[in-house]
């Protein structure tokens, strides 16, 4: 079963409930693994603080011109929607980062002038950290195209029990990539006014792609009933409130688990997990009803 943490804005708890969420399964006898997709800024090794093991780098392909046998016909160029390459003068030019490495101008190319070369743009390590198989994606710094680096960290075949995919903040093309084909999203939110403005957005976000999903209230006594409400009216399960806790806060800022300063959070995340895995069994999809 494959499980995502997501939020519609940073700094929710989202990366704490995934990381102990995956301890907490795992202390039950479970192989799980923890898939860090926030490749822009990866912290979920702070908590988990894995052994790396493998590392490899994550690439896309860009086009290389063979000026010997390009006639400048100019297809590459009209065909990119990107404006990586473009016809200049008596020579074709590249822009790596602009690529998003479609092979658009390969395909179209009369001449087979353009060739696909593979290039970094980022780094994904492996490793085991607390009992949790760990996986981490890194965006080189300067890049700009993170969903390549995610979609090569979520082809890591794991065969474990469970997969945390613990995607980067709010509802753009990286979020999509990182959640996209799980079985269930947990949206984790704050009874803010900023934190149901981007709860509503991530919740159109997984509903227009038509995956199961509920909510966590991270805090859920420093701000008001909204949250709640807007829940009840849209048919939102609430699957657990974490009221505003310091020790949290301070385990938080010394990257220690909940556990350790309360064995109640493993309990109440693991029975999380297994509320989660009832409604994935019930249908056998995972897939939103809606």
């Amino acid at each position: 079963m494959i499980i995502s943490v997501a939020s519609g804005k940073g700094g929710t708890g989202k990366t704490t409930i995934a990381t102990n969420l995956a301890v907490a399964i795992v202390q039950t006898g479970k192989d799980v693994a923890y898939l860090d997709c926030d490749v822009e800024e990866p912290n979920g090794h702070i908590f988990l603080k894995p052994e790396i093991k493998e590392q490899f780098d994550a690439t896309v392909l860009v086009p290389r011109v063979d000026l010997g046998k390009c006639t400048l016909c100019g297809d590459c160029s009209a065909t990119c929607e990107y404006h990586a390459i473009a016809v200049l003068g008596k020579t074709v030019e590249v822009f790596p980062s602009l690529c998003h490495g479609c092979g658009g101008c390969y395909d179209i190319c009369p001449e087979n002038a353009v060739e696909e070369i593979p290039r970094t743009i980022g780094r994904i390590s492996r490793g085991v950290g607390m009992g949790v198989e760990f996986a981490e994606g890194r965006l080189n710094v300067g890049e700009a195209l993170s969903p390549p680096v995610t979609k090569a960290l979520r082809k890591i075949a794991t065969g474990s029990d469970v997969t945390i995919i613990d995607a980067p903040p709010g509802t753009s093309c990286p979020v999509i990539e990182a959640i996209n084909n799980t079985d269930f999203v947990i949206l984790v939110t704050e009874p803010t006014p900023f934190g149901q403005n981007d709860l509503e957005l991530a919740v159109g976000m997984v509903r227009k792609i038509d995956l199961r999903y509920a909510v966590v209230i991270n805090r859920s006594d420093i701000g008001d009933s909204r949250t709640e409400k807007y829940c009840r009216r849209e048919g939102i399960d609430i699957l657990m409130e974490i009221p505003y806790d310091r020790q949290v806060a301070e385990a938080y800022s010394r990257g220690e688990m909940l556990s350790t300063i309360d064995s109640r959070y493993g309990k109440d995340l693991y029975e999380l997990y297994q509320n989660i895995a009832n409604r994935v069994n019930h249908d056998g999809t995972g897939r939103s009803q809606r």
